[in-house]
């Protein structure tokens, strides 16, 4: 549960640094605000980089799972023989 919260503040933050960096585009020309819309893309990117490597570390650690059709293929050695003959 607290990867999943974990994950969920992280896609917000990335949703809020993007939302950040647009109003410093639209609404500001100088050039201190194009530093701040570089040091609001730089913390989105910081903040994916951090999301990605954490849910990989989950993943190898065993604390969350795969789901779904590619998973349900793979585990059942039945069904990928079927749908590889012609």
């Amino acid at each position: 549960m607290f990867i999943k919260t974990l994950t969920i503040v992280a896609f917000l933050a990335i949703v809020i640094s993007l939302g950040s960096a647009l109003f410093h585009i639209v609404k500001h020309k100088g050039d201190d605000d194009s530093r701040k819309t570089a040091k609001a893309l730089t913390t989105r990117i910081g903040i994916s980089l951090a999301l990605f490597i954490l849910l990989f570390i989950a993943y190898a650690s065993g604390l969350i799972q795969p789901h779904g059709i590619g998973t349900r293929i793979h585990s059942n050695p039945n069904l990928s023989a079927a749908n590889s003959q012609p």
